[in-house]
């Protein structure tokens, strides 16, 4: 065990864990998927002319994303496959960070090792961790910095104390070009460490240094980015009745919080048979949270069609991995109703049992309680600014349109995470149990079937292109779902028609409406070069009924039948 400890080998296990259920859910696919296509041709731009530009699509500021992804293609030549391995790299090194900053946070080797597999073989993780999405990559800079905050707080002496800050602060600052809200490690979370060590004035007035020139890097990142070219600037305002919006949104992901931490959350249910009491103050307590969020949901008029997990529905969802890109007729289902109910119940008791354990008793503190609040008191000051800096960020993104999306949780949820293990380890048991690792493999496992099924439903797209590509129909006239649609405006112009956009400010021109009597494509003024008479569907009598071209099948694993794509008519028959 010790050799093992030495060389460092459970977090060379995370990451390898990683690669190899990735690779087994076979992940190529030539076409964008979900935000990171416009992300994709980005890098191409910049390998094959050495700058960066925006094209219209692009919030994240992306930046050393954009390089790495740039180095994939002059290594490998172009292809979505090829950028996108890019991220499945930067996953890996953060699931094996991710370890070893468990491990400096007091969390045993075990566990720590557990808890970073339950978190990076989730099928949230290990989807996002084979696309081109920003997501992994701003991660990275939220665990580097918290890696390098407690090595700070447990270094042995000022010089080092120094170095690790200076660490903290510099990887942040590069890896969070990626993702702006990132930064709040260097805004947030080191000065919550430099708090903890404010006794030492050596460090305190270096580290406040050294945080100064972070900020000021931030300040001039962000003003670059205001003047891009067709780049989409943030809105942080809150507009009339986005408040109501936004209430709904917090509801949707407080209900969908122990659902995302279940190979976790799941292992607190034995708390509920140890005390009788404590577990009916426990359903009093969960059923007020869920009354609660129910309320809200009415009250911000959200449309809930259903009480069962998932509840946001983004990327981890009732169908196929991303869901089904807006594509006319109902996409085929994965998780069955009997399926979705057990989750939901295992999620409700995860809660229940973490409830109850924190509830007091007559006999005590529960479990084999190895309090200790000194460490308890530090991990709380360095991590929660942090969490409610985050979360009061993505209001304005809940108010909005666009509301949140599961993804968004993403940052949250490693930082609960230290949290959750740590208060398990010296609250409930020393050790995660053995029956963790079975929950973690079946998740592991459910995880590479979605991101399989996600991405062979991507090829049955691009092979359907490729069919009424050869019957001379050019991709201008089919909609194909709005991340192929948006590859194919960009071949024709250098940027989507986004009204967002403010520089240049003559960048957005009104679409001339679609011939009466045509089916709606999704984004249609982002994409006026698409006139669409033909559309991909999952049902074939969608719009106007099928069109010439043979279907187009793949395979679901674990479905009890493989998916079917259909092309449809996008304008009614003419009359004789």
């Amino acid at each position: 065990m010790q050799l093992a400890c030495r060389f460092r080998l459970p977090a060379l296990l995370c990451a390898l864990a990683v690669l190899v259920c990735a690779l087994v859910s076979h992940p190529y696919a030539e076409m964008g998927i979900a935000d990171d296509g416009p992300y994709v041709l980005m890098a191409q731009h910049l390998a094959r002319t050495g700058r960066i530009a925006y094209n219209g699509w692009a919030a994240p500021m992306l930046g050393w994303q954009l390089y790495l992804g740039a180095a994939c293609i002059n290594l490998f030549s172009f292809s979505f496959t090829a950028v996108r391995m890019s991220t499945l790299l930067v996953a890996m090194v953060t699931a094996g960070l991710l370890e070893r900053t468990l491990v400096l946070a007091g969390i045993n080797e075990r566990s720590a090792t557990l808890g970073t597999l339950a978190f990076v073989l989730s099928p949230l993780y290990l989807m996002l961790s084979v696309t081109y999405m920003s997501d992994i990559f701003g991660l990275l800079a939220v665990v580097t910095c918290t890696y390098g905050c407690l090595r700070a707080l447990q270094a042995s002496t000022d010089r080092t104390r120094i170095f690790w800050l200076c660490f903290a602060v510099g990887a942040n600052g590069f890896f969070g070009t990626a993702r702006q809200i990132a930064w709040l490690g260097v805004l947030v979370m080191v000065p919550s460490a430099l708090y903890l060590l404010r006794e030492r004035r050596r460090v305190l007035l270096a580290g406040a240094a050294v945080t100064l020139a972070g900020t000021l890097f931030i300040f001039a990142c962000m003003q670059w980015l205001k003047h891009q070219p067709y780049s989409i600037p943030e809105n942080l305002a809150l507009h009339r009745w986005g408040g109501l919006r936004a209430l709904s949104q917090f509801s949707h992901a407080i209900l969908e919080l122990p659902f995302l931490t279940l190979p976790i959350i799941v292992l607190f249910i034995p708390e509920l048979l140890r005390d009788v009491r404590r577990s009916l103050k426990a359903v009093v307590v969960a059923s007020t949270i869920y009354s609660l969020a129910g309320l809200l949901l009415l009250w911000g008029h959200a449309h809930v069609p259903t009480l069962l997990e998932p509840y946001l529905g983004d990327w981890v969802t009732k169908s196929d991995g991303y869901g089904s890109s807006l594509l006319g007729g109902e996409a085929p289902v994965l998780l069955s109703i009997s399926s979705r109910t057990a989750l939901t119940f295992a999620s409700i008791g995860g809660l229940l049992g973490l409830i109850a354990s924190v509830l007091p008793t007559r006999d005590g503190p529960p479990g084999h309680c190895n309090y200790q609040p000194i460490q308890w008191r530090q991990l709380c000051i360095l991590l929660g600014p942090c969490a409610v800096a985050y979360t009061l960020l993505l209001i304005p993104r809940a108010a909005s349109r666009d509301g949140i999306f599961d993804r968004y949780l993403l940052e949250l949820l490693v930082i609960v995470l230290p949290c959750i293990l740590w208060y398990y380890q010296e609250w409930v048991q020393p050790r995660l149990p053995s029956a963790s690792i079975l929950v973690i493999s079946v998740t592991a496992i459910y995880s590479v079937v979605v991101v399989h099924n996600m991405f062979s439903f991507y090829r049955a797209r691009v092979a359907l292109a490729a069919e009424i590509r050869a019957a001379d129909v050019p991709d201008t006239r089919v909609d194909n779902g709005w991340e192929y649609n948006f590859a194919v405006e960009l071949r024709h112009s250098d940027h989507l028609n986004d009204p967002d956009i403010e520089s240049p400010r003559d960048a957005y021109v009104p679409t001339p409406p679609l011939p009466a009597g045509t089916c709606n494509a999704f984004s249609n003024r982002m994409t006026p070069h698409l006139r669409p008479i033909y559309g991909v569907s999952f049902d074939p009598n969608a719009c106007y009924g099928p069109a010439p071209f043979a279907p187009v099948h793949y395979t679901r694993w674990l479905a009890s039948s493989p998916g079917t794509l259909y092309v449809v008519r996008y304008l009614p028959p003419v009359k004789p």
